[in-house]
């Protein structure tokens, strides 16, 4: 056994013997409504600065960030601890992050996670997180029905993974979701009707799904109760990009954002995730401070 390898078992074994007491604040904490953001929203300025463009995000208000940068055990280039305490420094937190679970993080010949994916769950658990989302699905695993199916349960057995370290495995949409369909059937239809919703997590994105030709309120309406998270997202129309749609600041667009979340709310959604990566020539910073008001003029 290596050195790296005992260490996690080690690792693994302190945080099981708190689990109980972690696990009863999670609960507490996962029972209480927020609204944050997605880093990448700021990736450039996360990329050139990222300790001055936390405490500018802490200034205009932002408690709750998720993170979109895990690499090589670290976040935005430091350790979870690191980054932990950097966090609660600025009076934040991070209740769920970014990290897509590919090929590499799964073992079909052992049928079990590699220690790539074990790391991943352990430092999200050690940076606070309470979900774990998976934010695309690689096309070499979703080319026909049957590889989709294989792929839904390591989704469970990754929820299962998830649990033990008292956090939730999720799933994040873009588009291809929609306007993919494996044997007559809709991939998301796939996805939702095959994973067990006490392990996996749903995180609608309200303005993705646009360009694979779906609305959010029909998916919403369609799967009550099934998204513990949404990214708060709007539309418009692109006048030179590679999509017909891009992104832009809430309540601008053509999603009719406030009547989703709203219903969102009312079906049990806790976390609302601000996401904006167009920014039609404003400065992001600007943008995710003119989100924040809009957000909060609606009361959340």
């Amino acid at each position: 056994m290596n050195t790296s390898r005992r260490d996690f078992l080690k690792q693994g074994a302190a945080l099981a013997a708190t689990l109980s007491f972690s696990s009863s604040l999670l609960a507490k904490d996962t029972g209480t409504r927020l609204t944050g953001m997605q880093l990448y929203c700021v990736r450039d300025q996360m990329k050139a600065d990222p300790m001055g463009t936390l405490k500018k995000l802490a200034a205009i208000g932002y408690k709750y960030v998720e993170h979109a940068n895990y690499v090589d055990r670290k976040f935005y280039g430091w350790k979870a601890t690191e980054f932990k305490k950097i966090l609660d420094d600025l009076g934040m937190k991070m209740p769920s992050g970014h990290t897509v679970m590919g090929k590499q993080h799964w073992d079909a010949g052992k049928k079990e996670f590699t220690d790539l994916w074990k790391y991943t769950v352990e430092d999200a658990a050690t940076v606070g997180q309470q979900f774990v989302i998976s934010p695309s699905l690689d096309e070499s695993l979703r080319k026909t029905r049957d590889d989709c199916l294989r792929y839904m349960e390591v989704f469970n057995k990754a929820g299962e993974l998830c649990r033990k370290s008292g956090m939730k495995f999720g799933y994040h949409n873009h588009d291809f979701e929609f306007s993919q369909k494996l044997d007559g059937q809709v991939l998301y239809d796939i996805i939702l009707k095959n994973t067990d919703p006490s392990l996996v997590m749903q995180q609608l994105d309200t303005g993705n799904l646009y360009n694979g030709g779906a609305k959010a309120i029909d998916i919403m309406r369609q799967y009550p109760g099934r998204f513990e998270s949404m990214h708060v997202k709007d539309e418009i129309l692109t006048k030179d990009g590679h999509e017909k749609y891009e992104s832009t600041i809430l309540g601008k667009g053509i999603v009719n954002v406030k009547e989703v979340i709203d219903l969102g709310k009312k079906n049990g959604t806790l976390h609302f995730i601000i996401e904006q990566e167009a920014y039609q020539g404003k400065d992001p910073v600007d943008c995710m401070k003119e989100n924040f008001a809009v957000m909060k003029s609606w009361g959340y």
